[in-house]
């Protein structure tokens, strides 16, 4: 790893660039566990490791060892899902892509809206099949079990704004 590669790796905190680089991946491949695409992951890691959770596309590239088209569609995909967001560098044409401390509510949120449109879709299944059929029973067990977690998550992420808010102050 080049001096810069170290520094921006490890951040201004003098932290192993090696042991932030490990943890970056180790995250990503849970991420990836999760479903989430390979190169997004581990552009999220390196953000969510760096001190000011904002980098450039050089120094993602640099730090990732990624071409600047690699950085450029995961950031796309993050920016998609609501996990990043861009903005520009003041007085340059350069671009930084910022995880916000908000960025799992953000997730969620954009989430709850997936969720609401395959119970519309689970609804018109139900409709279409019949609830009084073998498929269309486990349609509509699939349908409660979302608007059940709609709920859920609603619940939930009012009672995580309280505590953060308790935890961290206000974000």
């Amino acid at each position: 790893m080049t001096e810069p590669e170290a520094v921006g790796a490890a951040g201004a905190t003098g932290r192993d660039a090696e042991a932030v680089s490990r943890f970056v991946e180790h995250f990503a491949a849970q991420l990836v566990e999760a479903g989430m695409p390979r190169m997004p992951s581990r552009v999220f890691g390196a953000l969510l490791a760096s001190d000011t959770g904002a980098l450039t596309s050089v120094e993602l590239g640099e730090q990732l060892r990624i071409s600047p088209a690699a950085v450029s569609g995961a950031v796309r995909y993050l920016a998609q899902v609501h996990m990043v967001s861009r903005e520009r560098e003041p007085g340059s044409r350069r671009e930084r892509y910022r995880v916000h401390s908000d960025q799992w509510y953000e997730a969620l949120t954009n989430r709850e809206a997936i969720i609401k449109r395959w119970e519309d879709a689970l609804r018109e299944g139900v409709a279409s099949l019949g609830a009084d059929t073998p498929a269309g029973g486990r349609l509509a067990e699939t349908l409660a079990f979302f608007e059940f977690m709609e709920g859920e998550l609603e619940s939930m992420m009012d009672r995580w704004r309280i505590h953060r808010e308790q935890h961290f102050g206000e974000g």
